[in-house]
């Protein structure tokens, strides 16, 4: 909430159309050590490769593009997950590099689409 509150764009809970059920979360987050504007997803894992996290990234770019006037949006994923990975590039975002968050331990890799 203090991200909405702060920047306008945040992480929302992804539901079930029909049952209203929580499955997820998807959004917009403003990342220390990053210059752009990140995409996070997370869902549960029984809805994983069932397009869910595709629609709602899909509908996050689209208001990050419409609503808020963004032009670039980043994401980082762990270089071993290639679930991520795939639907980035679903998404039209591009392997920039290998970046250290300011919290994680390892490297991870960044990747840039223009909206």
């Amino acid at each position: 909430m203090q991200s909405h509150e702060k920047h306008g764009f945040g992480l929302d809970c992804v539901e079930l159309k029909e049952s209203e059920k929580p499955i997820g979360i998807c959004g917009l987050l403003q990342r220390p050590g990053l210059v752009d504007v990140d995409i996070g997803y997370a869902f549960l894992p029984q809805f994983w490769a069932k397009g869910y996290a595709l629609e709602a990234a899909s509908g996050v770019l689209s208001h990050a593009k419409k609503n808020l006037g963004m032009k670039r949006i980043a994401a980082i994923v762990n270089e071993d997950n290639t679930n991520s990975i795939c639907l980035l590039e679903k998404l039209n975002f591009r392997y920039t590099k290998m970046v250290n968050p300011p919290q994680g331990k390892k490297e991870v890799k960044l990747y840039a689409a223009i909206l």
